[in-house]
C-alpha cells in the first residue's frame, strides 16, 4: 500500500480550505484517509499552516510520500530539513544533539522570518489605509467648501437689495424742498 501525505478539498465555493490527510494513494482526494495531521488555509496572507510537526515526521520516517504541494509546506515548516538531518545521525555522519541544535536555530530563524512578513504586512495594510482615510478627508474638506462657496453665492443673489431704498431717501428730500418754496412763493406775495 503506498501512503501519501495530501491535501483533502473542504470548505465552500471559492473559498476553499484544506485537510493535510495521510491517505492510501488509491483513495479518492475527499475520501477515506488514515489520518489528518493538519489543515492549509489559503485565503488568508500569508497562508495558514497548521500541522503536528511530530506526526509529520514519523510519517515521512516512515515512507509516506508527499504531493508536490503538501512537500513545499513541509520544507517551509522544516520537516522536511529535520528528515534531512536526521537521515545524518542515522547513518553517523553527525550526533543528535548537533542536529537537534542545528533544527532549533533554523527553526528559530524561520519564525522570526515569517512574523516580520506578517508584521510588515499588518503595517502597509494600516499604512494604506490611514493614505485613503486622508485622501478622502480633502475630498470631504472640499465638497463642503464648493457647497458653502454655493449657498453664499445663492444668498447674495436672493438678498433684497439695499440700494432702491437709499435712491428714495434723496427723491423724497427734493420733494419736501420743492413743496416748501412755493409756500414761501405765496406768502412773499401776499405781503406784498
Amino acid at each position: 500500500m503506498a501512503v501519501k501525505i495530501r491535501l483533502a478539498r473542504r470548505g465552500r465555493k471559492k473559498a476553499a480550505q484544506f485537510d493535510i490527510v495521510v491517505a492510501d494513494s488509491r483513495a479518492p482526494r475527499d475520501g477515506r484517509f488514515i489520518e489528518k495531521i493538519g489543515t492549509y488555509n489559503p485565503q488568508t496572507n500569508p497562508a495558514t499552516i497548521n500541522f503536528d510537526g511530530e506526526k509529520a515526521f514519523d510519517w515521512i520516517m516512515k515512507g509516506a510520500q508527499p504531493t508536490d504541494t503538501v512537500r513545499a509546506m513541509l520544507s517551509y515548516r522544516g520537516v522536511l530539513y529535520r528528515k534531512h538531518l536526521q537521515l545524518g545521525v542515522i547513518k553517523g555522519a553527525i550526533s543528535q544533539e548537533t542536529a537537534d541544535q542545528r533544527y532549533t536555530e533554523w527553526k528559530d530563524q524561520k519564525d522570526a522570518k515569517i512574523e516580520g512578513k506578517r508584521t510588515t504586512l499588518g503595517t502597509a495594510k494600516e499604512d494604506a489605509r490611514q493614505q485613503r482615510l486622508a485622501a478622502e478627508t480633502k475630498v470631504k474638506e472640499a465638497r463642503s467648501e464648493t457647497q458653502r462657496a454655493k449657498l453664499a453665492a445663492i444668498e447674495a443673489a436672493n438678498a433684497p437689495a439695499p440700494a432702491p431704498v437709499a435712491e428714495a431717501e434723496p427723491e423724497a428730500e427734493a420733494a419736501t424742498t420743492e413743496a416748501e418754496a412755493p409756500a414761501d412763493a405765496t406768502t412773499e406775495e401776499a405781503g406784498a
